[in-house]
């Protein structure tokens, strides 16, 4: 080498751009594969829950106590933020269907209208959001944090059933609590509902009520309640398989927390949409 010649190391092995495109391969590869084993393990345990719910319930053995102990934790960790997300959404939805109303000179069917879209969308969609959100959470978290502690394998050392002592009553607790905020969701939702037509848009209670009561039929409080019994089963198993299946230390457990609220609220759409396809097609609404 003369002098003033510059020599420039250059890093042996492949160029980034073709470790980007073999990294992308691989992870188009192993995705599908590895999304097949999660809803296939979900899908197990979902089975499973329901047939030692089933025992349980009919030989004495059900765990009560954590099924009350994990009630009355997801109904204190969600029924004030449930609350607060049903009172604007509600109040939206009066506001826009108010407005629609009387640019086609049917403001007397704002309560219908109103109605309609709170009992068989809100009720159910903000449960199951805030569901995801706050209880599949918290459920993650919890089961995650033992399962790096080695808690879940000592309890299966001592002979302690994991499945019908952690998992059967927290599904059957988001099933129990899943209903009943959908319930108080669809009255937030009337209320809000109501109050804003009446006193800021300026519309009658009596037609409100009258339309509410002639287009939201019994059937589609049903399937609310059908909706929300779903999707507190699909948030639930889906927490507790992540939280079961946790890796990696602390690091693991925020990881199966983030996968369980995107995988839930994910799921719980693509339901609601195949729900309410279902229902519009087997129950057409009939005329007023």
């Amino acid at each position: 080498m003369t002098a003033g010649e510059l020599v420039i190391d250059r890093p042996s092995g492949p160029a980034p751009v073709d470790a980007i495109k073999g990294w992308a391969r691989g992870y188009l590869r192993r995705h599908p594969i590895a999304s097949l084993e999660t809803v296939g393990a979900q899908f197990v345990m979902g089975v499973r829950a329901f047939q030692y719910l089933f025992f349980d319930l009919v030989t004495g053995k059900f765990a009560f106590r954590e099924f009350v102990l994990q009630s009355a934790f997801m109904i204190k960790t969600s029924i004030l933020p449930t609350i607060a997300v049903a009172l604007p959404i509600s109040a939206t939805l009066s506001i826009q269907f108010g407005l629609l109303a009387g640019q086609v000179g049917a403001t007397s069917l704002a309560g219908a209208a109103s109605g309609l879209a709170v009992i068989r969308q809100a009720a159910p969609v903000v449960t199951a959001m805030l569901l995801a959100a706050a209880v599949g959470s918290a459920i993650c978290a919890d089961l995650g944090s033992r399962t790096i502690r080695e808690e879940i394998d000592a309890m299966e050392v001592m002979g302690v059933p994991v499945m019908r002592r952690l998992v059967v009553p927290r599904v059957a607790a988001g099933v129990v609590v899943a209903v009943g905020l959908t319930g108080l969701s669809a009255f937030v939702g009337f209320l809000a509902g109501y109050l804003f037509n009446v006193y800021i848009q300026g519309g009658t209670p009596g037609s409100f009520v009258a339309t509410f009561s002639s287009f939201a039929t019994i059937g589609d409080m049903y399937l609310a309640v059908v909706k929300a019994v779903v999707f507190g089963l699909i948030v639930t198993i889906v927490a507790c398989q992540k939280g079961l299946s946790t890796k990696g230390g602390p690091s693991g457990v925020a990881d199966s927390v983030n996968a369980t609220v995107v995988a839930s609220i994910v799921l719980l759409m693509l339901v609601n949409v195949g729900f309410t396809e279902i229902y519009t097609m087997l129950f057409p609404r009939a005329a007023l």
